[in-house]
């Protein structure tokens, strides 16, 4: 499917990408091949395609992933997450987007919060 539509992508996943490189271990064996991929990954987002989301956005994301925090009884580690979650969702809604992921506990949870949202949900694919 990702191969005959457009891919549109967010600064928030660009954030958690590198965010993600910055935490690996650079001894551990695996992680060259994880920067790797995680380069290619990025390299494959066209300019054009990337939006980076306004005020209003991050300041509506901020009040959601606080309710989403409050519902689902988040501590302190999975804040940030539900925060850049809230934003993608948000971002995604203005600009007529539908998110693309596989955590359906999180954005179940923002559909059912703001259900004119849309969200394409996947099983990722075990190697």
């Amino acid at each position: 499917m990702l191969k005959v539509r457009l891919s549109n992508h967010s600064t928030v996943a660009v954030q958690e990408l590198m965010h993600t490189v910055g935490v690996l271990d650079p001894a551990y064996p695996g992680t060259k091949d994880v920067i790797r991929q995680i380069g290619i990954v990025l390299g494959g987002m066209p300019a054009h395609r990337i939006f980076t989301p306004d005020a209003d956005v991050f300041g509506r994301a901020a009040l959601l992933s606080g309710i989403l925090c409050r519902l689902q009884g988040y501590q302190k580690d999975a804040r940030l997450r539900a925060l850049q979650d809230s934003i993608l969702f948000l971002q995604a809604q203005k600009l007529g987007f539908s998110v693309l992921t596989a955590n359906v506990s999180d954005f179940d949870y923002l559909l059912q919060l703001i259900p004119a949202g849309r969200v394409l949900f996947y099983h990722p694919i075990e190697p």
